[in-house]
């Protein structure tokens, strides 16, 4: 069984398609598939986790910038999944160049928050609220999102779990995301005093310290208002892999595929790419990452965990990865699998014909 499990290729094809993709490449050669894409937390967690039931209801929250824009929530087994890239999302205040990074807030992951939590109470009477973090256009460091719960009552008897892939700690969300927000260097001090007048409030009201917890930096600094809310943090590849039963499925499988649109230093710090070939390792399963770019230091980590690589860029050029990810996935596929007649592959090949 070839096991097809990637993240998404970010603005050219979601993790689902990416997996159709690998799938149809894997049956020219006879393969039996098994499609499990992946997420690590940020956007497209609900497709993921959906893919394995459950209901989505739509509610209307406060997008970043103060417009009313339309979330998901996906109620299944006594767990709300729910994205703060839906309700505070940068795409959503029109990318870097269209987001006012010191008025942008997180008010509307807070309503969403207490949506999820009341529809769990209506089907289930109580639990637990996962919040993918990523995305995110504000760095209010959560402070609009507690003030949107506490002003609804609260959460009680709900647990509320945040799903991430950065340790970054609380203040330095302003440094490490600001710019990538459009932050200037200016709007990067404000941000940063910001956090740590709210890590102070919170200390005092919560008595949580917030800039100590890894991870609490994430989304601007929703991380540390999930603690404070009495939240915590977990990787969102663990929420994911443990939902999904991934180590089982890995353990049935021939050969598993992975990627993503870059493979680079950031892939092996708790993200998809890098966490499926760790677990590969550890289940003994030869593996080959399809990637947009790749960047040399990267290809050299994943060749140490026996990972071979591609580069769509490199195999297909720019214009054709870009355009066309989806065909380029599947046609790198077929040409670096290499079947011998059997259910079991003789190699994976790393030559870039």
């Amino acid at each position: 069984m070839l096991l097809a499990a990637p993240d998404k290729f970010r603005g050219t094809a979601t993790a689902g398609e990416a997996a159709a993709a690998i799938a149809r490449g894997g049956q020219r050669l006879g393969w039996t598939i098994r499609e499990q894409p992946l997420a690590d937390g940020g956007e497209g967690l609900i497709d993921v986790l959906g893919g394995h039931g459950g209901e989505r209801f739509d509610v209307e929250v406060t997008g970043p910038l103060g417009v009313p824009t339309l979330a998901q929530v996906l109620v299944t087994d006594s767990m709300a999944v729910i994205e703060m890239a839906q309700a505070s999302g940068l795409a959503l205040a029109g990318g870097s160049e269209l987001n006012d990074p010191v008025a942008a807030t997180s008010r509307g992951t807070g309503e969403l928050i207490v949506h999820a939590a009341h529809l769990l109470r209506r089907h289930y009477g109580s639990g637990t609220v996962v919040l993918g973090l990523g995305g995110s256009a504000s760095t209010d460091g959560g402070e609009a999102a507690i003030e949107a719960v506490r002003t609804a009552g609260g959460i009680d008897g709900i647990e509320l779990v945040g799903a991430c892939d950065v340790s970054t700690q609380f203040i330095d969300a302003a440094r490490q995301f600001g710019p990538q927000k459009g932050a200037s260097d200016r709007e990067v001090a404000i941000l940063e005093s910001r956090l740590r007048n709210a890590a102070s409030r919170y200390r005092e009201r919560f008595g949580v310290d917030v800039s100590q917890v890894e991870g609490g930096g994430a989304a601007g600094g929703m991380g540390g208002a999930i603690v404070a809310l009495g939240g915590r943090l977990r990787s969102g590849y663990e929420v994911v892999a443990d939902v999904v039963g991934l180590r089982h499925i890995l353990a049935d499988a021939a050969v598993v595929i992975t990627g993503e649109g870059t493979l680079d230093a950031g892939s092996f710090a708790g993200k998809v790419v890098g966490s499926v070939l760790l677990d590969a390792v550890s289940a003994g399963v030869p593996s080959l990452v399809v990637a947009g770019r790749v960047t040399g230091g990267a290809h050299r980590r994943a060749a140490a965990a026996g990972a071979e690589v591609v580069s769509l860029i490199e195999e297909f050029g720019s214009e054709q990865a870009l355009a066309n990810t989806s065909i380029c996935i599947e046609e790198a596929v077929s040409h670096h699998l290499r079947w011998a007649g059997s259910a079991r592959p003789v190699r994976i090949t790393g030559d870039h014909r």
